[in-house]
């Protein structure tokens, strides 16, 4: 017999008192999983998320595992631009690389519109798979955001300072507003698609927006983020905003009409709040503090807790991902606690 739903996260992202702080982690799924390590000696990143009975698994393996209250989809941030003309490659020890990166006007201007449905079918099956058949913890989808997105296509790849999206960003402003509109329409329509197929809240990553500064933000970026989550606003689901390093960002992203920011762990909760923060708050812990002993761990997550549950709306995870050295017994242990740690408040 299968369990009942548990929909306490989506009470949560919507504000509401829980019985307990429900829990995901970011990249639950992949690199810290045995099982996952054995998969990959099989399959390529590409064959996983291209086939949906496995990446259905993967997604669904740690909420076996580690008791979690949401699975997110398991895939990459790139995997809607091959859809748009963008040719990436997913190097190992490396990340995305693109070749071919973006230029000019006209580099933009030859960038296409995805299609979801025929575009990417193996996603939205991955989706239905899971929502149909598996799971009984809401499923979260995902996409990039536009600024992130950008930063991969001009650089060619990973960047430590993004001068040359900068660059582009000050010296050609409408070379990059087209690309924001473009990459804007691109992640309306995947995100809808993802919606529709059954995803139960969508979190946009700008993983590396920290390195713009608040008034560039309100310029070059804002406008866009405003649109996409206004667009979004309609279909019902939390919408859920995380960036790395982005304390200076944060009264801004409480202006988008967006449920949840994530707090890497520069940021304590309890000052977000102090900064007029009145979202839903996840987050926060170091993802190295997973790699200490179990005392560092628990007094870390009491500490994270006892602010988060100040008031409603507070999810647990991490400030950013799960390191492939974290022990699965680990997360099990953590889970557990942050469960029962919290309902006893």
């Amino acid at each position: 017999m299968s369990k009942p739903f548990n929909d306490t996260i989506l009470k949560a992202y919507r504000g509401e008192k829980t019985d307990y702080v429900p829990v995901w982690y970011m990249r639950q799924a992949g690199r810290s999983q045995p099982e996952y390590r054995k998969l990959k000696e099989k399959y390529s990143l590409f064959e996983i998320t291209h086939n949906p009975e496995i990446c259905a698994y993967v997604t669904k393996l740690p909420v076996d595992q580690h008791g979690v209250d949401a699975a997110i989809l398991y895939k990459d941030i790139m995997s809607p631009l091959p859809a748009i003309g963008v040719d990436v490659e997913i190097k190992s020890g490396i990340g995305p690389v693109i070749d071919d990166p973006i230029r000019s006007k006209a580099d933009v201007e030859k960038l296409g519109k995805i299609e979801p449905e025929q575009d990417v079918p193996y996603i939205l099956d991955t989706i239905k798979l899971l929502v149909n058949e598996q799971l009984d913890v809401p499923l979260i989808g995902f996409s990039g955001a536009p600024f992130t997105l950008a930063s991969y296509m001009i650089e060619g790849g990973p960047s430590k300072n993004y001068y040359k999206t900068k660059a582009m960003m000050y010296s050609e402003p409408e070379t990059w507003f087209l690309l924001m509109d473009k990459l804007g329409d691109m992640v309306i329509s995947y995100v809808k698609a993802q919606i529709k197929a059954g995803v139960k809240a969508i979190q946009i990553f700008d993983s590396w927006i920290g390195t713009v500064n608040a008034a560039d933000y309100r310029i070059y970026i804002k406008p866009v983020m405003e649109r996409i989550f206004t667009e979004l606003r309609g279909e019902g689901v939390p919408l859920i905003m995380h960036g790395v390093g982005t304390r200076h960002l944060m009264k801004e992203f409480n202006e988008l009409p967006l449920d949840v920011i994530g707090v890497d762990w520069r940021t304590q909760l309890k000052e977000a709040r102090e900064m007029g923060i009145n979202k839903t708050l996840q987050g926060n812990l170091d993802p190295t503090v997973l790699l200490a002993p179990w005392n560092v761990i628990e007094e870390r997550v009491k500490e994270i807790l006892d602010q988060g549950m100040a008031q409603p709306g507070y999810v647990f995870n991490l400030g950013h991902g799960v390191f492939p050295e974290v022990k699965v017994e680990t997360l099990q242990r953590l889970t557990k606690f942050i469960h029962d740690y919290s309902s006893n408040k």
